[in-house]
């Protein structure tokens, strides 16, 4: 099976969301907190400034996330370092149990290099074993717990949380 990365466009937007619905039904059914239905604007803006990304195999989008390089509300003083953020990894359920983290993290790591940043960084809301040890799996380190101060601005589903926080270094040479 040959994976690709390309950045997502506005022709994937349909089955951008799709993903994240399937994705928050499959959160409802095991945690309290969901992501909420995010707003189609924030989307475009991603793909437009080419921060929306995809997994593609056969041309099926197997998996989306988007990337920033910027996250000073989780992130707080930490955000002065040169990092990339990871954020709503969404996967197709035709692709499940097919390692695409670990597909996306040996992408991230080459991404990190070519954009000068010391830091991939990843946060996910509340206190989630289960995720917790899929992600140190892949390679972040688990930084711990933080309560959120300044939540405006971002989606519901960061109002009130707490976030478990993830970091991987990447060495420049």
């Amino acid at each position: 099976m040959k994976f690709q990365i390309q950045n997502s466009n506005i022709n994937d937007i349909d089955e951008i969301f799709r993903l994240y619905k399937i994705a928050t039904d499959f959160q409802k059914t095991k945690f309290t907190v969901h992501w909420p239905e995010f707003e189609r604007k924030l989307i475009e803006t991603e793909i437009a400034e080419n921060r929306q990304w995809k997994i593609v195999v056969d041309e099926k989008i197997a998996c989306v996330w988007a990337t920033t390089f910027h996250d000073p509300q989780i992130w707080e003083e930490k955000d002065g370092d040169p990092s990339v953020y990871i954020h709503r990894i969404a996967t197709n359920p035709d692709f499940r149990g097919q390692h695409l983290v670990v597909q996306i993290v040996e992408w991230v790591k080459i991404y990190a290099k070519e954009n000068q940043k010391q830091f991939v960084r990843m946060d996910t809301v509340g206190d989630n074993p289960g995720l917790i040890n899929y992600y140190t799996k892949c390679g972040f380190n688990f930084l711990g717990l933080l309560k959120l101060k300044n939540t405006e601005g971002l989606p519901a589903h960061y109002d009130n949380a707490t976030v478990s926080l993830f970091q991987m270094t990447i060495t420049t040479k």
